[in-house]
C-alpha cells in the first residue's frame, strides 16, 4: 500500500455529530469525498436532509439522521440504526454542541447546567456507546472538535469596537474538558485498537463578523486570517485514516497560529 492509499477511508463508515454546522459541513465533506459512508446526525433533521441530498448529487455517501445528545436513550438508538443499516462504526467525529448561554457569564445557572448536559454528560454517552462497538470490532477513530477556547483564555482585545464577547463560561468549561477527556477515552479504549484525539479550530470566518473583530483576530494569528470552509479537512481525513494509526491522545489545534503567538 503507497502512502496516499493511506488516507482512503473507502469502505470505512463515519458519523459526523452535528454535521450542517459551519466546521460540520467541511468535517463531512471531506470524509465523504475520501470515501467513507457518512453519517450526519443533530436534533434537527431538515437540514441535514437538504445537506446529504447535495452531497449525494455529487456521488457522495451521505446519509442523515436525527438524535438528541442529551438523551441517552437516542443516543443508542441512533447507535443500533446506524449498526442495522452498516453493520460497523469506524470513525466518530463529536462535533456536536449546544450553546444555551445567550447571556454569558451573567447567564441563569440553569443554562450553564443545560449546556454541561448535552456538551459534557451527552458527550460521554455517545463516546461510550460508539467506542464500545469500535473496541469489539479491534479497530476505530475517535475525533472529539474542541476549540482553542479550550486551551487559552478569552482575549478580550479582539472584540473592541463591536458587541460581541467571549464571556462564555460553558463553553470555555467543556472545551477545556474535552481535550483530557480526549487522553481518558485514548487510554481506555488503546488496548481494544482505538484512538482518540481532539482538533481545537480557531475561529471561523463569517459574513456577519464586524470588520475591526476580522481585523484584531487576525492579527492575533500567525498566519493572518480566520479559519475557512476548507482548514480543517485534511487534518479530519488524517485522523480518520491509516495514516494516523499510531497517533492518539493528542489534541491539535488547527488557529493558524492563535495559541503560539
Amino acid at each position: 500500500m503507497g502512502i496516499l492509499d493511506k488516507f482512503s477511508l473507502t469502505g470505512k463508515v463515519a458519523l459526523v455529530t452535528g454535521g450542517a454546522g459551519l466546521y460540520g459541513r467541511q468535517i463531512v465533506a471531506a470524509l465523504a469525498e475520501a470515501g467513507a459512508r457518512t453519517y450526519m446526525a443533530a436534533r434537527h433533521l431538515e437540514p441535514l436532509e437538504k445537506l446529504a441530498a447535495e452531497h449525494r448529487a455529487q456521488g457522495l455517501d451521505v446519509r442523515a439522521m436525527q438524535f438528541d445528545q442529551g438523551d441517552e436513550a437516542s443516543v443508542l438508538g441512533l447507535r443500533d440504526a446506524i449498526l442495522k443499516e452498516s453493520g460497523r462504526l469506524d470513525v466518530l467525529v463529536n462535533n456536536a454542541v449546544l450553546r444555551p448561554m445567550k447571556k454569558g457569564f451573567r447567564d441563569d445557572a440553569t443554562n450553564f447546567a443545560e449546556s454541561m448536559r448535552v456538551n459534557a454528560t451527552g458527550l460521554f454517552v455517545i463516546t461510550r456507546a460508539f467506542g464500545d462497538v469500535m473496541a469489539e470490532q479491534g479497530s476505530g477513530s475517535i475525533i472529539n472538535i474542541g476549540s482553542i477556547q479550550g486551551m487559552i483564555g478569552p482575549d478580550p482585545t479582539i472584540y473592541r469596537g463591536t458587541s460581541m464577547s467571549g464571556w462564555y463560561p460553558d463553553y470555555f468549561f467543556h472545551k477545556g474538558a474535552i481535550i483530557n477527556f480526549t487522553r481518558f477515552i485514548a487510554s481506555y479504549y488503546g488496548a481494544k485498537g482505538v484512538r482518540c484525539n481532539c482538533l481545537s479550530p480557531g475561529g471561523f470566518r463569517t459574513d456577519d463578523h464586524p470588520e475591526p473583530f476580522v481585523r484584531q483576530y487576525s492579527d492575533r494569528t500567525f498566519l493572518g486570517r480566520l479559519a475557512n470552509s476548507t482548514d480543517l479537512m485534511g487534518i479530519i481525513v488524517f485522523l480518520a485514516s491509516d495514516a494516523s494509526l499510531y497517533v492518539t491522545g493528542t489534541n491539535i489545534p488547527v488557529d493558524g497560529g492563535y495559541t503560539a503567538k
